[in-house]
Parts: structure tokens; C-alpha cells; sequence
């Protein structure tokens, strides 16, 4: 069983037990958090159920392992003979979470 489920502004396909990386949530480390914004679930090989947009009744229940950063991405702009360069650096703020279940009511 896998949903697709949206979280912020970005969707995600989930499994029972997977670990993915979302934007910086607020909340705690340790604590269950719901998502109810599924947008596919997927019980069984034949078995598919979309939503318009989102299915009801249905939830994504994760725990928050650890906030981290992303790796660095690095901005470079240069014209060539003219002396001109700009180099910036950016590490986008994560949150780790662990998948715990996909229920339905």
C-alpha cells in the first residue's frame, strides 16, 4: 500500500516505514504529526483511488525524527572580461520524518 500525499507545496509517495525529507516543519522532534491532504492511495495491485483533489477520511500518521540542514547549493554568476562574479551559497532548512502508518476511517 503507497499514497501520494501533499505536504506544504510539494508531494510526496509514501510507504508504510519509509523515511523522506520534507521542508522544516514546527514541530518537535519525537512527536506524531497527521497529514490528511492524500491525494492517490493504492491498496492492492488493481485496487487505485484518487481523490478531487484530496480523498477524505484518509491520513498519512509520521513521527519527526531530527531537523538537519540540506546539503550547501552554490549560485555562480560570471561575465567573462568584464570582471564580474557573484558566488552565494545555500542550504535549504529539512525535516526528517518516518512514515508510521496509512489509515483510513
Amino acid at each position: 500500500m503507497y499514497a501520494i500525499v501533499q505536504i506544504g507545496q510539494s508531494q510526496y509517495m509514501v510507504k508504510k516505514g519509509d523515511t523522506i525529507a520534507i521542508d522544516r516543519l514546527d514541530d518537535k522532534e519525537g512527536k506524531s504529526v497527521n497529514f490528511d491532504k492524500v491525494i492517490l492511495l493504492c491498496s492492492g495491485k488493481s485496487e487505485v483511488n484518487i481523490g478531487q483533489p484530496y480523498l477524505k477520511g484518509i491520513k498519512v500518521n509520521a513521527e519527526v525524527l531530527r531537523h538537519f540542514d540540506g546539503k550547501k547549493k552554490i549560485a555562480f554568476k560570471y561575465k567573462r572580461r568584464k570582471h564580474y562574479y557573484r558566488k552565494h551559497g545555500h542550504r535549504q532548512l529539512l525535516t526528517q520524518l518516518k512514515i508510521i502508518d496509512i489509515s483510513e476511517k
